[in-house]
Order: structure tokens, then C-alpha cells, then sequence
């Protein structure tokens, strides 16, 4: 079976950081259990251990220091294909990826700003906290903070306050504004695992005595509000898109005392191209009106 870059890539993460647990958490936003799956396929498609672990350490075997040179090498010509592909597109497409609707009268507007360029839009799953960036999905995003890693720049385009969407028929319902204390007992939907910090911001745990009682988990706003509308559980969303998804079934109120959202165009930092720079600059301007 052929070797995936994603693997390389998790082979790399975990050889510089010698450490499954920091490699999985702070550089791949996965779970600890999930990599050392990937990297024991990989071992098995190398027919070669390339490491040796134990309760306190990770250390390269001979064979695992043999590879990482030769796989920084394939993720760095991969990365350069992936751009000389990019730049040679006859089409001239830029990727805008989002998570929930982007809405709020911005892609009308922009739809003239690169006459020489089309513009697509991809919607990514919360699976993906890089919006599609990372693995060259997407060009530019317009996405919720935090952004994982340090490869990319944005800029602020909303700040929001965080709301919460309730089953229509729920006690809360009545009341015109909630707290987190009048949520504490609620069960609520949760963005994957792999969401990395957003899952977090979107469960307020860091607001919180205790983290979130987390009922289930869902890939896409609309999947979080089937659930919700079931009855099942609740979950926090950003003032504008209450708005967007507004249904019968669903109760959207304010939750005072949250810090609010911050929605914002994402690009990779390495990526100079002049029609990035004009969208960004474009998504800018129509968002952020002075």
C-alpha cells in the first residue's frame, strides 16, 4: 500500500517533537490514539519499527532516522508540486473555504474583484480546523479564531457575541438574554475532537468551573442544529449566524458575559501570490466598511 504525505507528515511531527502526546496536541490537532494508529500503518507498510517508546520516552530506531530526512524531502517537493500546479492552472481559480455560511452580503460584493480569476467556495467540515488551508484545499478562508499553528495570517473582519440555539420548546426559550451559569446542566454539541481549539471556544470551556457536558459531536452548523432541534442538546453559535440559520424549530439568545467571536479572512503566510493579497484585501474592504 502506497504511503500518504498526511502519514509522512505525522511521521515528522512526531520524530521532531520525540513525544506522541505534544506531536498529536500542539502540532497536528488529533487525537493521541488516532496517530499512533496512522504511525503504526505506516511502520506496517515499511515493514520497519521506527520507534522505540515506553511510558516516559520516544526515540528514533535506525530505520525511523533513515526516513526522516528522505520524508522532509517528499512533504517539501510535494509542497512545491501542489504550488507549481497552482500557479499553472489554466483556469485561474482561487478556493475560498468556509465552515458555516458566509453570508452577511459578502460574496455579492466580491464577485467582481478578480475579473481575471474564478472564484469557488468549499465548504469544510469543523473536522478541519485549518478550514482547508493546510492541505492546499482552499487558497483563502473565511474563518472563526482560534486558527491552529503559526503558518497563517488573518485579519479580523467581525467580532460577534456568542449566542446559544435552543430547542424551540425549551424552559430557556422564554427568557430574552441566558448566562453560562443557566446553561451549566445542559448537554452540549460539540465540533470533533480534531477541531483542535475551536472545539474549546465553542463549548466556552475556558469560562467554565468544569469543561462542557458534550452529548455529540457534528461536522457542519447544520448537523449541530438537527440536534438541537431533536431535542438533544444545545449549542453556542455567533450572533450573525443565528441570523443565517434561523429556523422554527431552534431559539437563538444572547449569553451575556461570553467574550465574543471573531470571524476572519485566514491566508497561508507563505503564499504571495497578488491575487491572494487582492481577495484578501477585497473581503476586507466589503466587511469591514469604514
Amino acid at each position: 500500500m502506497d504511503t500518504h504525505i498526511r502519514d509522512l507528515r505525522y511521521f515528522v511531527a512526531v520524530a521532531e517533537e520525540l513525544s506522541f502526546t505534544r506531536a498529536a496536541a500542539e502540532r497536528l490537532f488529533i487525537s493521541q490514539p488516532s496517530l499512533s494508529r496512522q504511525i503504526r500503518q505506516l511502520e506496517l507498510s515499511l515493514r520497519a519499527k521506527l520507534f522505540e517508546r515506553d511510558r516516559r520516552t520516544v526515540a528514533l530506531t535506525a530505520a525511523g532516522a533513515a526516513l526522516l530526512p528522505e520524508a522532509r524531502r517528499i512533504i517539501e517537493q510535494w509542497e512545491g508540486a501542489q504550488r507549481a500546479v497552482a500557479a499553472a492552472r489554466a483556469e485561474r481559480t482561487l478556493v475560498v473555504g468556509f465552515q458555516t455560511r458566509i453570508g452577511r452580503g459578502l460574496v455579492p460584493s466580491i464577485s467582481g474583484a478578480l475579473p481575471c480569476w474564478r472564484l469557488r467556495f468549499r465548504q469544510v467540515p469543523w473536522s478541519d480546523p485549518t478550514v482547508g488551508l493546510g492541505d492546499g484545499q482552499v487558497d483563502v478562508a473565511v474563518a472563526w479564531l482560534p486558527m491552529p499553528g503559526h503558518d497563517y495570517d488573518w485579519t479580523v473582519v467581525s467580532t460577534e457575541e456568542r449566542w446559544v440555539a435552543l430547542p424551540a420548546a425549551h424552559p430557556l426559550a422564554a427568557r430574552s438574554e441566558v448566562t453560562l451559569a443557566d446553561l451549566a446542566g445542559e448537554t452540549f454539541v460539540a465540533m470533533p475532537v480534531s477541531a483542535g481549539p475551536m472545539r474549546d471556544f465553542w463549548l466556552a470551556n475556558d469560562q467554565r468551573p468544569a469543561p462542557a457536558v458534550v452529548g455529540a459531536e457534528a461536522e457542519t452548523a447544520e448537523e449541530a442544529l438537527e440536534l438541537v432541534a431533536s431535542g438533544r442538546a444545545v449549542v453556542l453559535v455567533s450572533a450573525g449566524n443565528a441570523e443565517l440559520y434561523r429556523r422554527d424549530d431552534v431559539v437563538s439568545r444572547p449569553v451575556a458575559g461570553l467574550p465574543p467571536s471573531r470571524l476572519a479572512v485566514v491566508w497561508r503566510r507563505d503564499d504571495r501570490r497578488e491575487a491572494v493579497r487582492t481577495l484578501v484585501n477585497m473581503f476586507v474592504t466589503c466587511m469591514c466598511p469604514t
